[in-house]
């Protein structure tokens, strides 16, 4: 079997890439396969721009992703021996997915697989539990507030038992109110309140699901909100964050304009205008799970589709 795998993703805010070799025979304590990342690497395209009101996906996104798709490939050449390319939320939606799909498949030579959400979650279940240290006995709610959905599993230290996909997310809560893109104080607490109702509605299924202590969460918007309250955009494995410092964190952003959030100690300049929504789904699914401390981990969707390809998982 190839042990250096490779994907390229196409989410609605972001194409990314990342390599990883699977060679290591060695195991965690946590029962975990060492593994090493070789190369990764995002770039803000937003695909999924204005996807909420035309139901197409436009010309302009769709170029900007299959140049990053096509620099992701040049910057891969060579370090891989099996490519994989996958679509989230965007793809699911779009009424011409298929002609995105046949342009990157004469881009990267391999078809384009487009995630369902119950997959997504299951991926990014499997990735993020990699990089926390845990007991075979304990179970974790993973969470993935993404551009276009939001992902929610519950399981143990192997598997997600139980999984749901809701369709909010970072970019389609800003394009409902935009004025969060915005920023500033005049009329804003109005459309935050708004904002929050309609997060809360499309997150309602995850208040069924069964209480775990430990949450765990993967995604631009969580990772961003970490940098941010560490004030640097440095790397890091796994980070533990509370409500209220999420809180702390949203209202010192939202009440900046846009180009002064850019210019913040540990921001994404291209996440900036979308942060703020994708904040308040992140703060609307603690709370109907229960939670007010997670764990942010940087092992994601991405690392966990790889990990169930290289297990031959019947998940995917």
């Amino acid at each position: 079997m190839s042990d250096r795998l490779a994907v390229i993703s196409i989410g609605t805010n972001s194409t990314r890439y990342l390599i990883a070799d699977f060679s290591a025979k060695r195991y965690r304590f946590f029962g975990q396969p060492i593994t090493r990342v070789l190369a990764q690497r995002s770039v803000g395209t937003r695909v999924g721009e204005g996807l909420q009101e035309a139901g197409f996906l436009g010309e302009a996104p769709i170029w900007r992703t299959l140049d990053a798709v096509e620099s992701h490939l040049d910057a891969m050449a060579g370090q891989f021996d099996r490519l994989y390319a996958i679509a989230t939320s965007a793809l699911r939606r779009a009424a011409n997915a298929h002609v995105f799909t046949e342009r990157v498949r004469a881009l990267t030579s391999v078809p384009l697989r487009v995630l369902s959400g119950d997959e997504e979650a299951r991926c990014a279940f499997r990735g993020a539990v990699m990089s926390i240290p845990h007991s075979e006995e304990q179970r974790f709610g993973v969470l993935d507030t993404g551009g276009g959905s939001t992902e929610y599993g519950v399981g143990d230290h192997d598997h997600a038992e139980r999984v749901v996909s809701c369709e909010t997310g970072a970019v389609r809560l800003t394009e409902a109110f935009p004025k969060l893109a915005e920023g500033g104080r005049s009329g804003l607490r109005k459309t935050i309140e708004g904002a929050r109702e309609s997060a809360r509605e499309m997150l309602a299924p995850l208040a069924s699901f069964e209480a775990v202590h430990d949450l765990a969460v993967v995604g631009g918007t969580a990772t961003t909100t970490c940098s941010l309250i560490r004030g640097n955009r440095g790397r890091f494995s796994h980070m533990d964050f509370t409500r209220s410092e999420l809180e702390e964190t949203f209202e010192r952003l939202v009440e900046l304009p846009l180009r002064k959030r850019r210019r913040l100690a540990g921001m994404n300049p291209q996440r900036a205008d979308i942060l703020p929504a994708g904040m308040i789904v992140l703060d609307a699914a603690l709370e109907l799970t229960g939670h007010d401390r997670a764990t942010v981990s940087t092992t994601d969707m991405l690392f966990g589709f790889l990990l169930l390809e290289h297990e031959g998982s019947a998940v995917l």
